[in-house]
Parts: structure tokens; C-alpha cells; sequence
């Protein structure tokens, strides 16, 4: 076989290789929330920091949060479809700048993915109403559970009331 040959085949095995890939990864599951909206309905619903957070999975900087810094009594929300999430009585400084809980309101309004995006591998926090990226969570927490919801304060809304 000469080398103008080989080469061809092997640029066509490399091309089939890559459509097969293309083709399996069209092929995985999607998956659907309860609230779904078009790019264009989140873009207007939400202002451009939260977009880029909830939908996008991006991370606020550190300490940029007022709800970081919130200290009564109520309840944190989605941004993105008002889904109650967590009580303040499970909220607690963890001093990482971000707003932080033991534990959610109960485990069905969450749902947890493996992220290894940047070369780590932490488990993801999603709101289990609209699929939105609401931060991480860690087994670095406090007593009781041990984990820490590292959450984004952009993803969340909080009112004062009743925890």
C-alpha cells in the first residue's frame, strides 16, 4: 500500500469514526423538567448573570452575593421557577463567599450530577423543577449530614417568613 493510500484510509476510518461518535451522542437520552421554556424565554426572564449561572452553569465570583449575607428566617427559591429549595435553619458561613446549607428542604427538589468540567470531578446541584445550576455540593459540611450546598446567589431568591 502506498503512503497517498494509507493515508486516505486512514482519513476515512478517522471521518467514520467521528460521525459514529456524532450519531451516539445525538442519540443520548434528554433530559425533561417539569418547567422548560426556549433559550429565548429563560434570556427574558432572567437577567444576564442569572442566565449565564442557571442556564448556562457558570459560577458567580465569590462573595458578590447578598444572600451570602442573609440572616433571617425564610426560605431560598429557584430563580428560575420559584421551586422552594432550602431553610435558613440550614444555612451556615462555611467561608468560602458563597451561600451555603447542610441540606436541602428534602431530597426530591434537587438532583445531583457528576461534573468533571476543569479538570475535578464534583457532583453538581440542579434544581429538580427546571433542570437550573444552582452550584455544588461537598462532604466538607457541618453536623448534621456533613455536606455543604455550595450555592450560586444569583440561582436563588429568598423570602423572609416562616423557615
Amino acid at each position: 500500500m502506498e503512503r497517498r493510500e494509507f493515508l486516505a484510509a486512514a482519513a476515512a476510518g478517522f471521518g467514520a469514526a467521528l460521525s459514529a461518535c456524532a450519531a451516539s451522542a445525538d442519540q443520548s437520552p434528554v433530559e425533561t423538567f417539569e418547567v422548560t421554556k426556549t433559550d429565548a424565554e429563560w434570556r427574558k426572564q432572567l437577567n444576564g448573570d442569572q442566565y449565564q449561572i442557571l442556564r448556562k452553569h457558570w459560577t458567580e465570583p465569590p462573595g458578590t452575593s447578598p444572600l451570602n449575607n442573609e440572616h433571617r428566617r425564610g426560605t431560598f427559591f429557584c430563580a428560575g421557577c420559584d421551586q422552594p429549595l432550602f431553610s435558613s435553619e440550614t444555612k451556615f458561613d462555611s467561608g468560602t463567599g458563597w451561600p451555603s446549607f447542610y441540606q436541602p428542604l428534602s431530597a426530591t427538589v434537587v438532583e445531583e450530577h457528576t461534573d468533571r468540567s476543569f479538570g475535578m470531578k464534583r457532583t453538581e446541584v440542579l434544581c429538580h423543577r427546571c433542570g437550573g445550576h444552582l452550584g455544588h455540593v461537598f462532604d466538607d459540611g457541618p453536623r448534621p449530614t456533613g455536606l455543604r450546598y455550595c450555592m450560586n446567589g444569583l440561582a436563588l431568591a429568598f423570602t423572609p417568613g416562616a423557615a
